[in-house]
């Protein structure tokens, strides 16, 4: 039976009965031209039970069909032309995105900040609180984007206005974070490609204090064993004296390694703070741009460019190499750090906890904004990532693997970085936590000086630096990669313009970071380090627990992951619901509420950030929120339901519209016969048309 909907369009019977308790899926104010384009998948048993009887396919097809019938255990059992995305694209394998999973998550992050913040805050004292956090707050939080953004197949900027229309803001602060974390995240990888281009010559330019950068306290191991290895010779003062001069100035009395121990430091500091960064006496004096960083960051997002250029398909190719390669490296210097003198002293530094620590707000907040930097929930990249996922990929073991990978590979680098600190402690004669006290000095100061003391370092240095190239451009795709998303999202004609929006991101991103290449700009750095990943995202994912956990509904969530994953038992509901209503976001209020009693001064070296400064911060720390807050009350002021009360209106917002919905990828099937060439209708799926 056939019948006519406007504008003679022919619709098969079989059509309006496959629509039947498909309700969930639509709005009810849509027409039936418009519901006529929206059905279920059918498994292949069906279609195969429809053949027994061909002259009414309704009869078999359609039966008892439910709002279940799209849930499909896997998309291999669906038949037909499985339709994708238009023009969004998609992984094309599951190992492409948990590559990039794992890119994005293990980064900079685990060799630079993870030991640094463990340096700083007692060694083992820090890996109770970050494992602790990791469980609170990290798993949780890493799943429910994971299976957000892969239920609905939507970047942030668009996933919240169908969610929750009230806090349609949250996606976009979750892209400023993103947007922030990558000018200066992408500086730092400028740094890296100096010193990778500085290791190409036949020695070190750090390994020796060289008189145009070289401080007071620059002591050079290479010289000091040159030296001295000329009978009665003395070491002093960057100075090599004979016996007789050592005689003369009574040089054997003193000490006969150099300058007193605790001033004294290898040349690698002075070459990256005065030969690298001329770095200035303030913020307040950024001088300069240095012409080698800028081309170097350039580079950088040139890089970027060409791996983005072509979407998620091109970046899940690139991942393979960006995310394993690193641990290549790190394996290769663990083995050879624990063989120097003085390493088992910096690992039982990093492994013995000194429990004082851990009644300080610093350990706790530390610990807590490290999880956000590691795993990244709340920067949009993890439903940036997910969001081209198959619908029944699962997400839950992604979680898992990745949770614990970060945390694996933040512990071995651990091992491995303080494994050389004590090596160096023991080369300079200095106690281990005086070593380096800069969180950019492990990645530049600590790593360039240790492969000075191993043979052919021009190649360790090399690999080393090759490897923080690799570690941090993962990372900095997925943070462009959310950008990029949020632009095509909120303007879907931009989709098929992909490489004109990267070149316009990168164009920005480059100008927007030739301010950290000047000689004040370390503290810039520091600065936006230390505000823009902490309070923001803190507040973010607080009010994402509470829109999924209370104003959706933790129970219709977690129904809605097993769509995706199947059916899970009582207790996996119950654990989540725990996690995502009380345990996670009391956890961020506490943490939160300790720091700002215990809020520590900002610092980088002796310099102490005046107090401007930290105001400059604190409008880094809030700019999302304000924008939250602000596009909140733009929705309540241009809602479409002016004549309700602000209550009801509130009330109204917080509900998730009609566009939200599962984004399964049915099958596209031909319901008419072949000879009906003017009848072909097909079904397919609304989820993914932009709003």
């Amino acid at each position: 039976m056939e019948g006519e909907i406007g504008n003679g369009d022919v619709v098969h019977e079989a059509q309006i009965d496959l629509l039947r308790g498909t309700e969930k899926y639509h709005n009810e104010k849509e027409s039936a031209v418009d519901k006529q384009k929206y059905g279920v998948a059918w498994r292949k048993d069906e279609l195969e039970a429809s053949q027994e009887n061909p002259n009414n396919p309704s009869e078999t097809l359609a039966q008892d069909v439910s709002s279940t019938a799209v849930l499909m255990k896997l998309d291999d059992d669906l038949v037909g032309n499985i339709q994708e995305v238009p023009n969004r694209g998609n992984w094309s394998g599951r190992f492409d995105f948990l590559m990039s999973l794992l890119g994005y998550s293990v980064g900079l992050g685990n060799v630079w900040r993870f030991p640094y913040l463990a340096y700083s805050n007692g060694g083992g004292a820090f890996v109770f609180p970050f494992i602790l956090m990791l469980i609170l707050i990290g798993v949780p939080l890493m799943f429910l984007e994971l299976s957000f953004g892969q239920f609905a197949a939507l970047g942030p900027a668009a996933i919240f206005d169908r969610f929750c229309p009230l806090f349609n803001g949250l996606g976009y602060g979750m892209i400023v974070v993103s947007g922030l974390v990558s000018l200066y995240y992408t500086v730092i990888i400028g740094w890296c490609l100096l010193y990778l281009f500085m290791s190409f010559r036949a020695e070190l330019p750090w390994e020796r204090c060289h008189e145009e950068w070289r401080s007071a306290s620059c002591y050079s191991l290479k010289d000091a064993t040159e030296c001295t290895s000329y009978n009665g010779s003395v070491y002093y003062n960057q100075t090599c004296f004979n016996a007789s001069e050592a005689v003369r100035y009574n040089l054997y009395n003193l000490d006969p390694n150099g300058t007193a121990h605790h001033v004294r430091h290898a040349p690698a500091q002075d070459y990256f703070e005065r030969g690298v960064l001329h770095i200035s006496g303030g913020l307040d004096q950024l001088g300069e741009v240095q012409w080698m960083i800028a081309l170097c960051l350039l580079l950088a997002w040139t890089l970027t460019f060409f791996a983005l250029s072509k979407g998620v398909r091109s970046t899940g190719k690139v991942v393979y190499f960006t995310a394993l390669f690193p641990y290549v490296v790190l394996f290769i210097l663990f083995f050879r750090g624990v063989t120097l003198p003085g390493a088992v002293d910096g690992i039982i530094y990093y492994i013995k906890p000194r429990f004082d620590k851990l009644l300080t707000a610093k350990v706790w907040s530390d610990a807590a904004a490290q999880i956000f930097f590691a795993l990244s929930p709340a920067w949009g990249g993890l439903i940036t990532l997910s969001s081209y996922n198959k619908f029944h990929n699962d997400c839950f073991k992604d979680t898992l693997i990745v949770g614990v990978g970060n945390i694996c590979t933040s512990l071995f680098a651990g091992f491995v970085i303080f494994a050389i600190i004590g090596y160096l402690a023991s080369e300079l004669g200095m106690r281990v936590d005086e070593v380096v006290d800069q969180g950019a000095g492990l990645a530049f100061i600590v790593y360039p000086d240790v492969v000075t003391r191993l043979p052919i370092s021009p190649l360790w240095s090399i690999l080393f630096f090759f490897m923080m190239i690799t570690l941090g451009m993962g990372s900095e795709f997925a943070l462009l990669e959310t950008v990029m998303t949020a632009v095509q999202d909120t303007y879907p004609n931009l989709r098929d313009k992909k490489m004109w929006v990267v070149l316009c991101v990168s164009i920005l991103g480059f100008f927007g970071g030739l301010v950290i290449t000047t000689q004040g700009g370390m503290y810039i750095l520091q600065l936006m380090d230390a505000f823009v990943s902490s309070w923001s995202v803190f507040m973010m994912a607080i009010l994402e627990c509470f829109i999924v956990g209370w104003v959706y509904g933790a129970e219709t969530f977690l129904q809605d992951i097993e769509l995706m994953i199947g059916q899970k038992s009582r207790l996996w509901h119950d654990y989540f619901k725990l996690f995502w209503k009380f345990i996670t976001p009391l956890t961020l209020i506490v943490v939160m509420l300790f720091n700002l009693i215990q809020t520590p001064e900002l610092r980088y070296g002796e310099y102490k950030y005046p107090k401007w400064a930290n105001g400059i911060g604190w409008v880094f720390s809030f700019l999302p929120l304000l924008l939250i807050l602000g596009m909140s009350i733009y929705k309540v002021h241009t809602c479409a339901a002016k004549e309700m009360p602000l209550r009801q209106r509130l009330k109204f917002l917080l509900k998730h519209t009609p566009e939200w919905m599962a984004a399964h990828k049915l099958p596209k099937i031909d319901l008419t016969d072949d000879s009906s060439k003017e009848a072909n209708k097909t079904i397919s799926n609304p989820t993914f048309t932009p709003v």
